[in-house]
C-alpha cells in the first residue's frame, strides 16, 4: 500500500467516524429538545394547579375570616 492509499484510507475512516459521531450528536439534540418541550409542559401545568390551589386558599382564608363564620361558630360551642 502507498502513503497516498493510506492517506486516503484513513482520512476517509476519520470523516466516517466524525460523520457518525455528528449523527449521534443530532440524535442526542433532537431527544433533548423533546425532553424539554415535555419538561416546560409538565411547568405549566404544575404552575396552573398551583394558581388554582392559591385561589382556593384565599377563598378559605376569607371564610375563616368572616365575621358571620366567627358568630356562627360561637353559637355551635355553646
Amino acid at each position: 500500500m502507498s502513503g497516498t492509499t493510506m492517506v486516503v484510507v484513513i482520512t476517509c475512516v476519520v470523516f466516517g467516524v466524525l460523520y457518525e459521531m455528528y449523527k449521534k450528536h443530532l440524535e442526542f439534540k433532537t431527544k433533548t429538545i423533546q425532553h424539554n418541550k415535555t419538561s416546560d409542559e409538565y411547568s405549566i401545568q404544575l404552575k396552573q394547579k398551583v394558581d388554582q390551589l392559591t385561589e382556593r386558599v384565599q377563598v378559605l382564608e376569607k371564610i375563616v375570616t368572616d365575621e358571620g363564620y366567627q358568630v356562627q361558630k360561637d353559637i355551635n360551642n355553646l
